[in-house]
């Protein structure tokens, strides 16, 4: 079972609906009380890094989070800013992340891009495998995945990297430490790829 975190920030129905098709059971947590007990847990995010904390801290959920990622080890997925926000920082604010992988979400580097429009990366790109994990399997490195952001997630931990992408340099695009999974792109918009790499999340 997996459970979807609804704290207003994410493509909740999008996600959904891809696991509706796959016939994988899931339910959207509403309520803190929701997440507790969890099997598997996933964090959508989209927006600003301060404004996705703080509404993770108002709705209650980060707390029973920290209980059932940390204490309990239940594996967790975060997309998008839902991915960032496992940092203990970003440029892009002030405000501490949940801190689940060490590492600083900073700005992509404009000077380092020749297209336009540079900012935000946006659209299709691929991905290199920097460690296997079970996460990745049948995924088309190639076709890659989309994407739409304008931060990225700098591990302390080069082994935390599971893929990078280049785009001006290359970057994280996948990380993972023990129980905790993040993926900058966007599998709900990924057609086959992000079917796969959901699927595959639902079975690690």
């Amino acid at each position: 079972m997996i459970t979807i975190i609804d704290y207003g920030s994410g493509n909740i129905r999008a996600i959904g609906n891809i696991y509706d098709r796959l016939k994988i059971n899931y339910k959207i947590a509403k309520d803190p009380e929701d997440v507790v007990g969890a099997e598997k847990l996933f964090l959508p995010g989209v927006g600003a890094f301060d404004e996705t904390i703080s509404m993770l801290d108002k709705t209650g959920f980060r707390e029973v989070l920290d209980k059932e990622v940390l204490q309990n080890k239940v594996p967790i997925i975060g997309i998008c800013v839902g991915m960032q926000i496992l940092a203990e920082s970003s440029e892009e604010g002030s405000l501490n992340g949940l801190g689940y992988i060490k590492g600083k979400v900073k700005k992509l580097d404009a000077n380092l891009l020749h297209q336009k429009p540079k900012l935000p990366h946006m659209g299709w790109n691929s991905i290199e495998i920097r460690r296997e994990n079970k996460l990745l399997e049948n995924v088309d490195t190639h076709f890659g995945f989309y994407f739409l952001h304008t931060y990225y997630f700098e591990c302390e931990n080069n082994d935390d990297i599971l893929t990078t992408t280049q785009y001006g340099k290359a970057f994280a695009s996948a990380i993972n430490h023990d129980n905790v999974f993040g993926i900058q792109f966007h599998p709900e918009k990924s057609h086959q790829n992000g079917i796969n790499l959901l699927h595959n999340f639902a079975k690690l």
